[in-house]
């Protein structure tokens, strides 16, 4: 395949113009935007020139990415400082989790829900439910057991 040759600020014609879709409401609030590889062909530009475009759009926060489901249109209703929708989704789950487990809602000792079941509860990809058991696993408040699953960490009794 042989490069294309793109001029120089396309990237921002095809940013204009998916802004444009946004204010007509074409695309509304929740909508997915249409994915890198539909723009390249219908604009006719590589996949860089999309990436590029659609990073301008995340900058301006109308648009925001879902890691294992694509990018969406934000709701403009969304708070302008409101970080948490910018979370990576296996951040967010991860960070429920943490907040059950410091609630004591997951007790020690306490079996966490499987990959299957988080991918049931917040429809991401099993990939999505691993990492936020993963990032649980790194901060040290869960331990895997091997065929078993994840469970709260017990908490460490001070050795004496």
């Amino acid at each position: 395949m042989s490069p294309r040759s793109t001029p120089w600020g396309t990237y921002m014609q095809i940013a204009d113009a998916l802004r444009r879709r946004i204010a007509d409401g074409e695309l509304s609030p929740g909508a997915p935007v249409p994915s890198e590889s539909a723009l390249g062909r219908e604009f006719g530009v590589s996949r860089t020139t999309v990436r590029r475009a659609l990073a301008s759009l995340e900058e301006e926060r109308l648009i925001r990415a879902l890691p294992g489901t694509g990018r969406v249109v934000c709701d403009p209703s969304e708070k302008a400082g409101d970080d948490s929708a910018r979370l990576p989704q296996y951040r967010r789950i991860a960070a429920e989790l943490r907040e059950q487990i410091s609630s004591g809602v997951l007790a020690p000792g306490a079996p966490l829900p499987s990959e299957s079941a988080i991918v049931q509860r917040y429809g991401v990809s099993r990939g999505t439910a691993r990492q936020a058991l993963s990032e649980l696993e790194g901060s040290g408040l869960v331990r895997s057991v091997h065929g078993r699953g994840r469970f709260v960490r017990e908490a460490e009794t001070p050795s004496g």
